[in-house]
């Protein structure tokens, strides 16, 4: 039995990850109650006793939540910005090259953030092939559901009298300053930060990724890319599909409830489309965290997964 602890389970990942590991008889949540959830000694004495602990906090409070532990086999899985880039922090991406062995024998891994998941799931392979090169400035824009915005914005567009401009879609992160740039960049290894428009639209979940690349940026065509694709991703949570437009549209909403991620490529000579859809709250939350714990518990990586 392995003993878990959710350290911020009253926000929309940490319900979620409750719903998930409450049905499962391998796990034996460890829980605080009401009055104590936001008590230090108490949030401490409970990360110490769990084997993993799960941080769905602000990024100052997952830093201090991790200050607490003092012993050496309590495992973290941090979902907030904090640790993303630090390299003292396994990135929870299983499907990049390398990070499932990593994953499996670190006590400190970053769960990915949402949009970041999508970017980086379709450029590092074409790095990693040398078909695009890290000098290429890039440029991306990602559609999400509403419920990424945590719940003030759940409770803002699900509010019967919301403001006529909640029902078209959004952009925001306007200045350039997201704060999924930061992994964005680093994972990658592309030396100039993506010009990045994400889009939050009224629609609960969802998310569709998408990179466009001039033929001149790129030493590849599509039906090239969709070879490095194909051989890359090989698992169930992370696949290619290069049948999977609807009747010549492409739904945001495709993969909502679901915990795995479709790659695909679209376009022609000279401009390529590539696109990531999965959940916001699935594998780009909830469903990648659980993903990063059935690795670090030595147990087949999709058990409590939907795909």
């Amino acid at each position: 039995m392995t003993n878990v602890f959710i350290d911020g389970s009253a926000g929309t990942t940490g319900l979620r990850i409750y719903d998930r590991l409450s049905a499962r008889d391998d796990i034996s949540l460890i829980k605080l109650p009401e009055s104590l959830r936001k008590d230090d000694n108490a949030r401490a004495e409970a990360i110490n006793s769990a084997d993993i602990v799960f941080l769905c906090l602000p990024d100052d409070a997952a830093r201090q939540a991790v200050g607490f532990v003092k012993n050496d086999k309590t495992a973290i899985i941090d979902t907030s910005t904090a640790h993303r880039v630090n390299d003292a922090w396994v990135y929870g991406f299983p499907e990049l090259m390398g990070a499932r062995e990593k994953i499996a024998n670190s006590k400190r891994i970053a769960n990915p953030g949402c949009h970041a998941s999508g970017f980086i799931a379709l450029v590092k392979p074409l790095i990693e092939a040398k078909v695009l090169s890290e000098k290429t400035a890039l440029s991306c824009f990602s559609l999400t559901g509403y419920s990424g915005g945590g719940k003030k914005m759940i409770a803002d567009y699900e509010n019967p009298d919301k403001s006529p401009l909640l029902t078209a879609p959004r952009q925001y992160g306007l200045t350039q300053q997201h704060k999924h740039l930061k992994e964005m960049q680093a994972l990658t290894g592309v030396e100039i930060a993506p010009a990045f428009c994400p889009i939050v639209a009224d629609f609960y979940s969802g998310m569709e990724v998408t990179v466009t690349l001039f033929k001149k940026d790129v030493k590849a065509d599509c039906e090239d890319i969709k070879g490095i694709y194909k051989n890359y991703y090989t698992n169930k949570l992370v696949h290619f599909d290069d049948c999977c437009d609807e009747g010549g549209f492409l739904s945001a909403a495709a993969f909502s409830g679901k915990d795995d991620m479709q790659i695909s490529v679209f376009g022609n000579e000279d401009r390529i489309i590539l696109t990531a859809r999965y959940d916001n709250l699935g594998k780009g939350a909830s469903g990648a965290a659980i993903q990063n714990m059935n690795i670090l518990m030595g147990v087949d990586e999709t058990i409590g997964l939907v795909f």
